[in-house]
């Protein structure tokens, strides 16, 4: 097999041939036709998580290189080990990377994410920026149904991230404002799955025209340029008053701290993005004035299934997608290092 992997943090992504993995117990192999390029790539390939104060999470003691990173993974399965029971050889599938011990409370509910030893796909073991992928247990392994691959291919981790966060913000009447601040392929899921959920007042921000563009074209029902002294004004003037509702897809220490001053009595900050910073808060205001600081981080193997379903019955627009081949992954995380793609990028097998 062939591998776009990660040899040194920081460093260009080397192409590796290694015999193709056999798979043991019930692993299950996988020969990836379509791999999603997401940020989460980027913080992997630089080996940390920006926090506040000039301090990092570093991912590089976590990992063990060479590591093919990428985790937003489709393809055909190929074969199984001898205890993972019947397998559908030859159909394609989307991969839950989020996998976590499989025994505990949390992996027995679906919500592998919220593992405490979590080893996720392209993060922590081997990922789709190759020609085959291991997947530990089939029931990691989702139907795209008549889904065009390289759109289901994100919903693994874009899709469920924004899916989830928005399922914080709920129930919500559909005419209370929701901002979504932050218009990469996050951001553009995120309004048009509050579109595909019925709701019907969604104000995007971002710093660039072409995607608030984008944003309206995907369901944007009021777009606010997000530069200049006076955004927390603008917005809150979008809305039609204090915030009840937003997602902070950059979640940077300058985009929180305008949303949370922006939160009306009872309204709820969803904290996505992984940009980096820090926020103080006053903590009687937040008793006083009942805010909620939620964080949300991927989503559940329940949730993939059920966008996947939502995606299949036609009720959630695409994101704009960019196919690329296999071979350009380092091309691929330049681009979205220096933010030069609108929506999201796909890499894509010779062979589909």
């Amino acid at each position: 097999m062939r591998s776009w992997a990660l040899v040194e943090y920081g460093a260009p992504l080397q192409e590796i041939d290694r015999p193709t993995p056999q798979p043991q117990g019930t692993e299950v192999l996988v020969e990836v036709s379509h791999c999603g390029v997401c940020h989460s790539d980027l913080h992997t390939w630089e080996g940390y998580y920006q926090l506040g104060g000039g301090r990092r999470l570093e991912h590089r003691t976590r990992a063990t290189l060479p590591l093919a990173i990428g985790h937003e993974i489709v393809g055909r399965v190929v074969s199984a080990g001898p205890d993972a029971g019947p397998v559908p050889v030859g159909e394609r599938r989307i991969v839950y990377p989020w996998v976590g011990c499989g025994h505990c409370d949390r992996c027995r509910d679906e919500q592998d994410q919220l593992c405490p030893d979590t080893k996720p796909i392209g993060i922590r073991r081997d990922g789709g920026f190759a020609t085959h992928v291991i997947v530990p247990h089939p029931r990691y392994l989702v139907d795209p149904g008549a889904l065009n691959p390289a759109l289901a291919a994100t919903y693994a981790c874009s899709g469920i991230t924004v899916y989830s966060a928005v399922r914080k913000l709920m129930p919500l009447p559909p005419q209370i404002p929701v901002v979504v601040m932050g218009l990469g392929g996050l951001g553009l899921s995120a309004v048009s799955m509050l579109k595909a959920m019925g709701h019907e007042a969604i104000i995007a921000a971002d710093v660039s025209e072409a995607k608030l563009e984008a944003a309206r074209a995907g369901g944007a029902s009021t777009t606010v340029l997000a530069k200049g002294d006076d955004i927390a004004a603008r917005l809150t003037a979008a809305a039609g008053g204090p915030l009840r509702a937003a997602i902070d897809l950059v979640n940077s220490s300058e985009t929180a701290r305008l949303l949370f001053d922006s939160l009306a009595k009872g309204g709820t900050l969803v904290q996505v993005g992984l940009f980096g910073g820090e926020m103080t808060v006053d903590l009687p205001v937040m008793a006083m004035r009942e805010l909620a600081l939620r964080g949300s981080y991927v989503g559940s193997l329940r949730d993939l299934r059920e966008l996947v379903a939502l995606a299949n019955k036609g009720g959630l627009p695409p994101i704009p997608i960019t196919e690329l081949p296999q071979d350009q992954a380092n091309e691929a995380l330049q681009r979205l290092r220096n933010g030069q793609n609108l929506g999201r990028m796909v890499l894509r097998a010779e062979a589909v």
